[in-house]
């Protein structure tokens, strides 16, 4: 199929991922029930964005006018999706879709019944496009494979698709640096990009650089915003055990309601847990933090603007590296 006729089928997806389908609302619920992590505003904020960001006609066209033509000799392409937050493997079977290939996609348990859903529509609307894409428990013979998940996992997947074009995708998250300056409306932006989908995702941000001497006041009262996570049962046992763990080692920490300030120099922090570190020159750390390869994102002025970090565009690509490219060139 051509590659119009498959940016009508994503628009039309789109429309109805932005609608209020009976069915659709049922799905959702069903997502919420299996994994708590998914609740109700967190899933209507993953779709709000892909249909945004993902799923706009013009944008579709202007992004694959950058690419070769879909593949003439489709290959058998495995993606092992991810499950952190919601429909985060989406973009993975997208480019998949967009590029001809035939996709075997391994979902994640924590992301079954969305993912499915999304693509079980495609397939109702469009029939010729079934056979494209399967789900499947297990990804053999295959062509090239694209994987993400966890450091520890990553190991075994180059392993296992060391002969193969491959892609493998380890954590990372993201970081923002202050300068001491920023608004009361850039720190509830940055608020968002720490506790969207309870800082779970690789774009979340999980640590902040400050200058020295640093008034945490506003900041802590910009994450406010989101004190009614502590309701949340997950989360807020992940953050009496945090706070257990501060108190029991008398390690200095900040806190409000809902989050812990911990000084730290990793750049990964725990559920609940926002790490701090200062600086003395802003630009050298700018640099240094460029050459990171455990970084998605970097927050900040003349970086990813705050509360842009959880909308990503379609060329915003997991770890770098261009997933469209890989395919297209396979």
């Amino acid at each position: 199929m051509s590659s119009s006729a498959k940016v009508t089928a994503l628009v039309r997806l789109g429309q109805y991922l932005s609608g209020n389908d009976p069915e659709l609302q049922i799905v959702k619920e069903r997502a919420f029930q299996a994994n708590g992590w998914f609740t109700p505003e967190f899933i209507d904020l993953s779709l709000q964005n892909i249909c945004r960001y993902y799923l706009d006609e013009s944008l579709l066209n202007k992004w694959l006018a950058g690419y070769a033509a879909p593949a003439s000799s489709p290959r058998q392409v495995g993606i092992v999706a991810a499950g952190n937050i919601p429909l985060v493997g989406f973009h993975d079977w997208l480019c998949g879709f967009l590029s001809g290939h035939q996709v075997r996609l391994k979902l994640s348990s924590k992301d079954t019944i969305l993912m499915q859903h999304v693509i079980d529509k495609v397939k109702e609307w469009y029939p010729a496009y079934a056979e494209q894409t399967l789900v499947q428990d297990m990804l053999k013979h295959c062509d090239a494979y694209i994987a993400t998940g966890s450091n520890n996992s990553a190991r075994y997947f180059e392993y296992y698709f060391a002969k193969y074009p491959h892609v493998i995708r380890r954590n990372r998250t993201s970081v923002a640096i202050l300068d001491g300056t920023e608004t009361a409306a850039e720190l509830e932006a940055l608020a968002d990009d720490v506790m969207l989908y309870f800082g779970l995702g690789c774009r979340n941000v999980t640590k902040i650089f400050v200058p020295e001497n640093y008034d945490f006041e506003a900041l802590l009262k910009a994450l406010r915003k989101y004190s009614y996570l502590a309701d949340h049962h997950k989360y807020k046992n992940n953050y009496d055990y945090n706070l257990a763990l501060v108190l029991l080692s008398n390690t200095a920490y900040i806190a409000n309601d809902n989050i812990i300030l911990q000084e730290s120099a990793a750049a990964f922090s725990p559920i609940s847990v926002l790490h701090y570190g200062y600086y003395t020159d802003a630009t050298a750390l700018g640099e240094e933090l460029k050459g990171n390869n455990d970084l998605q994102c970097i927050v900040g002025r003349g970086f990813t603007p705050f509360g842009m970090a959880q909308q990503p565009s379609l060329a915003d690509y997991a770890d770098g590296v261009d997933t469209m490219q890989f395919l297209t060139g396979l």
